[in-house]
């Protein structure tokens, strides 16, 4: 409770959204299937997630990276609408802002530790990289199902996607700099693959973008939840 009241004092004098709303998502939400956080212009909107999402989503790291904490935070959905005022155009303060919601309505308060863990390692491939080099702007994502655009990002963020598709730590090897322009198809692992459809995501990214996933044991950050309660609402 200690760890929970800290937490919940520096969200409460940290950057915060104007307003906020938290509510259980509806049968017709769950049912549809729908689910994802969308950003933008000061306004945050999840529709039908999970605490665990909004956790990934906030602290920016992959699902491998959270740990402790009751069931239902990886089970039980949420509908989340939350904005400012006028348009935030630093993401370092929109990302405390999320997290402080989730310290001020759920209480959760959590910790750093870096474990050795089983985890994927992202490096160039031996022909090199066929990526496109951006120009400059807003950060765009665009993530659906087997499919992933990203605009004026870093290879630490296609890391960090990576690792949501993979459930698994990915560890940004590349050593490239800078800010890239990429599309990438694959077939996940789950699905039935088709003759004419994308292949797997370790063979899309090397025939894609010129890059690898390798599989070692690495030091990890992951975050351990100390304290959540059940989100108060409004």
């Amino acid at each position: 409770m200690l760890l929970a009241s800290a937490l919940l004092a520096s969200a409460q004098t940290g950057p915060r959204f104007d307003v906020a709303s938290i509510k259980p998502a509806s049968d017709d939400e769950i049912a549809g299937g729908a689910s994802g956080i969308t950003t933008g212009h000061g306004r945050a909107v999840g529709t039908n997630v999970t605490l665990k999402r909004c956790i990934i989503g906030s602290y920016h790291v992959g699902p491998g990276q959270v740990t402790g904490g009751p069931t239902w935070i990886d089970s039980d959905r949420f509908h989340i609408e939350a904005k400012t005022a006028g348009p935030v155009n630093d993401d370092a303060i929109f990302d405390a802002m999320l997290r402080n919601l989730l310290a001020e309505r759920f209480h959760l308060a959590l910790h750093r530790e870096t474990r050795k863990l089983r985890a994927l390692v992202l490096v160039v491939s031996k022909r090199g990289p066929k990526l496109e080099r951006a120009e400059g702007g807003d950060a765009v994502t665009e993530a659906r199902h087997g499919a992933l655009t990203l605009k004026n990002s870093t290879m630490g963020a296609l890391a960090e996607r990576l690792a949501r598709a993979t459930d698994l730590p990915v560890v940004n090897r590349t050593g490239l700099t800078g800010i890239f322009n990429l599309t990438l198809t694959w077939t996940p692992d789950n699905d039935q693959p088709k003759p004419d459809g994308p292949p797997p995501l370790s063979s899309a990214l090397n025939e894609q973008l010129g890059l690898q996933l390798k599989a070692e044991r690495a030091p990890i950050e992951v975050l351990v939840i100390d304290h959540v309660e059940k989100p108060t609402e409004n």
